[in-house]
Protein backbone atom coordinates (compact mmCIF):
# COMPACT_ATOMS: atom_id res chain seq x y z
CA UNK A 1 0.00 0.00 0.00
CA UNK A 2 0.87 3.75 -0.70
CA UNK A 3 3.79 2.18 -3.33
CA UNK A 4 3.34 5.67 -5.57
CA UNK A 5 2.56 8.09 -3.09
CA UNK A 6 5.88 6.95 -0.93
CA UNK A 7 7.38 7.14 -3.99
CA UNK A 8 7.01 11.22 -3.94
CA UNK A 9 6.33 12.09 -0.31
CA UNK A 10 9.79 13.18 1.59
CA UNK A 11 8.42 10.93 4.54
CA UNK A 12 5.74 8.78 5.08
CA UNK A 13 3.94 7.42 8.21
CA UNK A 14 0.51 6.07 8.84
CA UNK A 15 -1.38 5.77 12.25
CA UNK A 16 -4.08 3.30 12.75
CA UNK A 17 -5.32 6.05 14.96
CA UNK A 18 -4.95 9.72 16.29
CA UNK A 19 -7.04 12.62 17.60
CA UNK A 20 -5.26 15.23 14.44
CA UNK A 21 -2.80 14.77 12.07
CA UNK A 22 -2.16 17.90 12.14
CA UNK A 23 -1.91 18.32 15.69
CA UNK A 24 0.66 14.97 15.60
CA UNK A 25 2.58 16.71 13.31
CA UNK A 26 2.82 20.61 14.70
CA UNK A 27 4.19 18.65 18.26
CA UNK A 28 6.80 16.43 16.43
CA UNK A 29 7.86 19.45 14.39
CA UNK A 30 8.23 21.37 18.02
CA UNK A 31 9.96 18.72 19.59
CA UNK A 32 12.68 18.60 16.48
CA UNK A 33 12.11 15.70 14.62
CA UNK A 34 13.03 15.75 11.38
CA UNK A 35 10.02 16.13 8.68
CA UNK A 36 11.05 17.20 5.26
CA UNK A 37 9.23 18.71 2.40
CA UNK A 38 6.32 16.72 1.67
CA UNK A 39 6.66 14.72 4.64
CA UNK A 40 2.83 13.18 5.22
CA UNK A 41 0.97 11.72 8.17
CA UNK A 42 -1.91 10.02 7.43
CA UNK A 43 -4.99 7.96 8.74
CA UNK A 44 -8.27 5.99 8.03
CA UNK A 45 -9.16 7.02 12.14
CA UNK A 46 -9.00 10.90 13.28
CA UNK A 47 -10.95 11.43 16.48
CA UNK A 48 -10.68 15.21 16.65
CA UNK A 49 -10.11 16.32 12.96
CA UNK A 50 -10.57 20.35 12.83
CA UNK A 51 -11.77 22.23 9.59
CA UNK A 52 -11.90 26.40 9.41
CA UNK A 53 -13.25 28.45 11.73
CA UNK A 54 -12.27 25.77 14.51
CA UNK A 55 -15.48 23.45 13.15
CA UNK A 56 -14.66 19.50 14.34
CA UNK A 57 -14.41 17.47 11.52
CA UNK A 58 -15.66 14.01 12.64
CA UNK A 59 -16.01 10.60 9.88
CA UNK A 60 -16.18 7.10 11.27
CA UNK A 61 -13.35 5.07 11.90
CA UNK A 62 -12.51 3.74 8.35
CA UNK A 63 -14.57 5.94 6.15
CA UNK A 64 -12.38 8.56 5.23
CA UNK A 65 -8.54 9.91 5.09
CA UNK A 66 -6.78 12.24 7.15
CA UNK A 67 -3.78 13.22 5.96
CA UNK A 68 -1.35 16.05 6.93
CA UNK A 69 1.68 17.01 5.07
CA UNK A 70 4.83 19.43 6.09
CA UNK A 71 5.42 21.98 3.03
CA UNK A 72 8.79 23.38 3.29
CA UNK A 73 8.66 26.72 2.04
CA UNK A 74 11.92 28.93 2.83
CA UNK A 75 12.29 30.57 -0.38
CA UNK A 76 8.13 31.68 -0.38
CA UNK A 77 7.72 35.31 0.67
CA UNK A 78 5.63 35.60 3.86
CA UNK A 79 3.45 37.64 1.96
CA UNK A 80 2.70 35.43 -0.24
CA UNK A 81 1.93 32.22 1.84
CA UNK A 82 -1.75 33.05 2.18
CA UNK A 83 -1.68 31.08 -1.26
CA UNK A 84 -0.54 27.68 0.03
CA UNK A 85 -4.11 26.63 1.45
CA UNK A 86 -5.28 27.68 -2.08
CA UNK A 87 -3.15 25.87 -4.15
CA UNK A 88 -3.60 23.19 -1.99
CA UNK A 89 -7.04 23.13 -2.73
CA UNK A 90 -6.18 23.28 -6.36
CA UNK A 91 -3.72 20.04 -6.27
CA UNK A 92 -6.80 18.08 -4.46
CA UNK A 93 -9.70 18.70 -6.76
CA UNK A 94 -7.25 17.60 -9.72
CA UNK A 95 -6.30 14.56 -7.90
CA UNK A 96 -9.96 14.05 -7.10
CA UNK A 97 -10.86 14.95 -10.56
CA UNK A 98 -8.34 12.43 -12.28
CA UNK A 99 -10.73 9.40 -10.52
CA UNK A 100 -14.08 10.83 -11.16
CA UNK A 101 -14.11 12.67 -14.33
CA UNK A 102 -17.31 12.07 -15.49
CA UNK A 103 -18.33 14.70 -12.36
CA UNK A 104 -18.19 18.40 -12.38
CA UNK A 105 -15.31 18.88 -9.86
CA UNK A 106 -14.25 22.35 -8.79
CA UNK A 107 -13.59 25.10 -5.24
CA UNK A 108 -15.38 26.58 -3.01
CA UNK A 109 -13.43 29.15 -2.21
CA UNK A 110 -10.63 29.06 -0.45
CA UNK A 111 -10.14 25.28 -0.61
CA UNK A 112 -13.50 23.02 -0.15
CA UNK A 113 -13.55 20.31 -2.96
CA UNK A 114 -16.78 19.76 -4.50
CA UNK A 115 -18.31 17.23 -6.32
CA UNK A 116 -21.23 16.21 -9.03
CA UNK A 117 -24.12 18.25 -10.81
CA UNK A 118 -25.41 19.33 -7.09
CA UNK A 119 -21.54 20.42 -5.58
CA UNK A 120 -21.18 18.01 -2.80
CA UNK A 121 -18.62 18.42 -0.74
CA UNK A 122 -16.20 15.68 -0.38
CA UNK A 123 -12.57 17.06 0.96
CA UNK A 124 -11.98 20.14 3.38
CA UNK A 125 -8.31 21.88 3.36
CA UNK A 126 -6.97 23.22 6.50
CA UNK A 127 -3.02 24.89 6.50
CA UNK A 128 -1.64 25.91 9.45
CA UNK A 129 1.83 27.43 10.88
CA UNK A 130 4.21 25.36 12.94
CA UNK A 131 7.31 26.59 15.10
CA UNK A 132 9.71 25.93 12.52
CA UNK A 133 9.48 29.21 10.20
CA UNK A 134 9.70 27.50 6.33
CA UNK A 135 7.41 25.00 7.81
CA UNK A 136 3.90 25.13 7.04
CA UNK A 137 1.35 21.91 7.77
CA UNK A 138 -1.13 21.12 4.82
CA UNK A 139 -4.37 19.11 6.75
CA UNK A 140 -6.62 17.56 4.22
CA UNK A 141 -9.95 14.94 5.06
CA UNK A 142 -11.09 13.09 2.05
CA UNK A 143 -14.60 10.73 2.08
CA UNK A 144 -12.78 8.21 0.50
CA UNK A 145 -14.57 5.49 2.01
CA UNK A 146 -17.74 7.12 3.69
CA UNK A 147 -21.27 4.75 3.15
CA UNK A 148 -24.05 7.03 1.78
CA UNK A 149 -25.99 6.37 5.03
CA UNK A 150 -22.92 7.70 7.02
CA UNK A 151 -22.77 11.20 5.12
CA UNK A 152 -23.01 13.78 8.22
CA UNK A 153 -24.96 16.48 6.28
CA UNK A 154 -27.13 16.99 2.95
CA UNK A 155 -24.25 19.20 1.36
CA UNK A 156 -21.28 16.57 1.76
CA UNK A 157 -20.77 13.34 -0.77
CA UNK A 158 -18.21 10.89 -0.47
CA UNK A 159 -16.55 8.03 -3.22
CA UNK A 160 -18.81 5.48 -2.66
CA UNK A 161 -22.07 7.73 -2.59
CA UNK A 162 -20.60 8.21 -6.24
CA UNK A 163 -20.48 4.64 -6.89
CA UNK A 164 -16.77 4.85 -7.06
CA UNK A 165 -13.67 3.10 -5.21
CA UNK A 166 -10.91 5.63 -4.58
CA UNK A 167 -7.73 4.72 -5.20
CA UNK A 168 -6.00 6.23 -2.34
CA UNK A 169 -2.19 5.89 -3.53
CA UNK A 170 -2.88 7.29 -6.25
CA UNK A 171 -4.98 10.19 -5.16
CA UNK A 172 -2.17 11.11 -2.44
CA UNK A 173 0.66 10.39 -4.97
CA UNK A 174 -1.44 12.94 -7.11
CA UNK A 175 -2.35 15.36 -4.90
CA UNK A 176 1.60 15.90 -3.38
CA UNK A 177 2.82 15.84 -7.02
CA UNK A 178 0.27 18.52 -8.03
CA UNK A 179 1.07 20.58 -4.67
CA UNK A 180 4.58 20.56 -4.98
CA UNK A 181 4.46 22.17 -8.52
CA UNK A 182 2.55 24.47 -7.65
CA UNK A 183 4.78 25.33 -4.68
CA UNK A 184 7.74 25.20 -6.46
CA UNK A 185 6.09 27.46 -9.53
CA UNK A 186 5.15 30.53 -6.41
CA UNK A 187 8.82 30.12 -5.31
CA UNK A 188 10.16 30.70 -8.58
CA UNK A 189 8.33 33.50 -9.28
CA UNK A 190 8.93 35.19 -6.10
CA UNK A 191 5.35 34.82 -4.40
CA UNK A 192 3.86 36.58 -8.20
CA UNK A 193 1.02 34.38 -7.69
CA UNK A 194 -0.09 35.77 -11.09
CA UNK A 195 3.59 35.50 -12.77
CA UNK A 196 3.60 31.57 -11.23
CA UNK A 197 0.20 30.86 -12.92
CA UNK A 198 -1.49 29.99 -9.37
CA UNK A 199 -3.84 33.02 -9.57
CA UNK A 200 -4.73 31.37 -13.21
CA UNK A 201 -5.32 28.07 -11.37
CA UNK A 202 -7.31 28.79 -8.48
CA UNK A 203 -9.69 31.24 -10.63
CA UNK A 204 -10.09 28.07 -12.82
CA UNK A 205 -11.53 25.64 -10.37
CA UNK A 206 -13.16 27.95 -8.19
CA UNK A 207 -17.08 27.61 -8.65
CA UNK A 208 -17.61 30.74 -6.08
CA UNK A 209 -17.24 33.30 -8.63
CA UNK A 210 -20.17 34.35 -10.63
CA UNK A 211 -22.82 33.18 -7.74
CA UNK A 212 -24.58 34.91 -4.90
CA UNK A 213 -22.76 34.13 -2.00
CA UNK A 214 -23.42 34.36 1.91
CA UNK A 215 -20.26 34.73 3.53
CA UNK A 216 -20.50 34.28 7.42
CA UNK A 217 -17.15 36.58 8.61
CA UNK A 218 -14.99 35.72 12.21
CA UNK A 219 -16.55 38.60 13.28
CA UNK A 220 -20.11 37.28 13.74
CA UNK A 221 -21.62 39.30 10.86
CA UNK A 222 -22.32 38.28 7.38
CA UNK A 223 -22.07 39.77 3.93
CA UNK A 224 -24.13 38.88 1.09
CA UNK A 225 -23.10 39.27 -2.99
CA UNK A 226 -22.31 38.55 -5.66
CA UNK A 227 -18.59 36.51 -5.79
CA UNK A 228 -16.73 38.61 -8.28
CA UNK A 229 -12.96 37.71 -8.86
CA UNK A 230 -9.97 36.40 -6.55
CA UNK A 231 -7.97 39.06 -5.71
CA UNK A 232 -4.18 38.88 -6.31
CA UNK A 233 -3.49 38.28 -2.59
CA UNK A 234 -6.15 35.41 -3.15
CA UNK A 235 -8.96 36.98 -1.24
CA UNK A 236 -12.19 36.33 -2.55
CA UNK A 237 -13.84 40.17 -4.03
CA UNK A 238 -17.66 40.31 -3.40
CA UNK A 239 -19.81 42.99 -4.80
CA UNK A 240 -22.41 44.02 -2.11
CA UNK A 241 -24.39 46.93 -2.01
CA UNK A 242 -22.46 48.77 -4.83
CA UNK A 243 -18.95 47.97 -3.37
CA UNK A 244 -16.24 45.86 -3.95
CA UNK A 245 -14.71 43.85 -0.41
CA UNK A 246 -12.34 41.25 -0.29
CA UNK A 247 -12.78 38.58 2.35
CA UNK A 248 -9.74 36.81 3.82
CA UNK A 249 -11.42 34.30 5.63
CA UNK A 250 -14.89 33.45 6.49
CA UNK A 251 -17.57 30.81 5.98
CA UNK A 252 -19.24 30.93 2.07
CA UNK A 253 -22.28 29.21 0.90
CA UNK A 254 -23.27 28.72 -2.40
CA UNK A 255 -26.82 30.95 -2.03
CA UNK A 256 -28.79 28.53 -4.41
Amino acid sequence: MWERARAVAGRMTEVAQTGSTNADLAAAIARGEEWPHLGALLTHDQRAGRGRLDRRWVAPAGAALALSVVVRVPRLPLAARGWIPLVAGVAMRDAVAAQIPAERVGLKWPNDVLVGPDLRKICGVLAEGTAAPDAVIVGTGVNTRLDPADLPVETATSFPALGLACDEDALVADYLTGLDALLDGLARAGGDAAASGAHAAVTAACLTLDRDVSVALPDGSTLRGRAAAIAPDGRLVVESGGARVAVSAGDVVHVR
